[in-house]
């Protein structure tokens, strides 16, 4: 029969031994010191440098501003017609290019910190210029995504925002109806407005307005 002196005795060691092992337990950043730039991941980098979403664009994208990515996807269900069609492509491929431009120097702007740090150069001036420049390139691309959004929805009707937003799972469908049938005409109010360009940069809008002019049926 084991003492009560030993039984706590025992009791004490691994209590000691669990209390040894949290407080050792390794980094939750442990191996990214091998990163190439500690701050992204390879994936983060892949993705800036393809110019993706990355969540930029989530707050247009869930409050009824589609993007043009997921409105190619979805164009049969929304029956966009040729000139939709057309003018959707142009204006991914003109926003796809403007992410990778912001993304390829939003990378090149991560790499400062790195440098300064690990070179022991960084003092309080470093340390604002290299964040300050981060911050403003992330500010800007993500800008552009949210842009885009606009610009797309500018080219869709009602109907169609309508069903984006059944297809990709944000809004139920109509009892009975499916996305793409006929449905009630939404109303258009300042505070819904699908169909009027908004304060944008004087080069989107005249892109924007230029690809609406191609839509006979506005």
């Amino acid at each position: 029969m084991i003492s009560p002196i030993r039984l706590l005795v025992s009791l004490a060691i691994v209590a000691a031994a669990g209390s040894v092992q949290s407080e050792t337990a390794p980094s939750p950043y442990a191996g990214q010191q091998a990163r190439d730039i500690k701050s992204l991941s390879d994936s983060d980098i892949k993705g800036l440098l393809e110019g993706s979403g990355a969540g930029y664009a989530k707050a247009a994208e869930l409050n009824a501003y589609p993007g043009p990515a997921h409105v190619l996807e979805l164009s049969t269900q929304l029956h966009l017609d040729v000139s939709q069609e057309a003018a959707t492509r142009e204006l991914l491929a003109a926003h796809k290019a403007r992410a990778r431009s912001l993304g390829a120097e939003l990378v090149r702007a991560e790499r400062e910190p790195d440098e300064i740090f690990s070179n022991r150069h960084a003092d309080s001036a470093a340390v604002d210029r290299a964040t300050q420049r981060i911050g403003l390139l992330q500010a800007q691309l993500r800008a552009e995504h949210l842009k885009t959004h606009l610009s797309q929805t500018a080219l869709l009707s009602a109907d169609q925002i309508r069903d984006y937003a059944v297809l990709r799972g944000y809004a139920p469908a109509a009892r009975g109806a499916a996305p793409g049938d006929a449905a009630p005409p939404l109303t258009i109010t300042n505070e819904n407005p699908f169909h009027e360009l908004p304060s944008i940069h004087p080069d989107l809008r005249r892109s924007v307005e230029r690809l609406r002019g191609r839509c006979p049926w506005r």
